[in-house]
């Protein structure tokens, strides 16, 4: 990447494209939490009518699909990375999937090699936009299939509990 007039403008824009990945973040954690919260007060209300013989199935699918949720949901907040001793599975600094500013990446490393490749790309300008945008790149990357995927499934999960269980108690009325 060779970036031929760094400047005040080129800074702007990833310090907002930044901001808006981290309000995105924020926003899906904000998601995830109600769901569990909805799903997790659903198990005790709806457990309640287990015993009834009309309404017993339609229970038994909504408590089901409400697990289902909070599991979603639950694994959409989790923070995810392998985290281990410094100094230990050393990340490869020339690899293309290696980011400097991922502390995923350099929570690894140890603090005298950090700084020197620190050191190395804030003296390059191309190089400081190529770290900034791969953590612009690699933090959209994990939001879309990390947290949002998970999330639209704990969604889809909830709706279709309750869909499924109406459709069981109606059934459970006609007849």
């Amino acid at each position: 990447m060779e970036i031929t007039q760094p400047g005040g403008h080129l800074d702007q824009m990833i310090r907002e494209t930044r901001a808006h990945q981290v309000q995105l973040s924020s926003m899906a954690d904000v998601k995830a939490n109600m769901m569990l919260t909805v799903a997790s007060l659903m198990i005790p209300l709806v457990s309640r009518y287990l015993g009834d013989p009309r309404l017993g199935r339609a229970a038994f699918i909504m408590i089901g699909f409400c697990v289902l949720t909070v599991m979603l949901a639950a694994y959409a907040a989790m923070p995810k990375g392998h985290f281990g001793k410094r100094g230990k599975n050393e990340p490869d600094v020339k690899s293309p999937f290696f980011n400097i500013l991922f502390f995923g990446n350099f929570v690894y490393m140890d603090y005298g090699v950090y700084l020197r490749e620190m050191e190395e790309m804030m003296n390059d300008p191309s190089r400081t936009y190529e770290a900034q945008l791969r953590e612009i790149y690699t933090s959209g990357q994990y939001l879309s299939t990390q947290k949002f995927r998970y999330i639209r499934l704990a969604y889809m999960s909830f709706i279709a509990g309750i869909c499924t269980s109406a459709l069981v108690c109606g059934a459970g009325f006609i007849i």
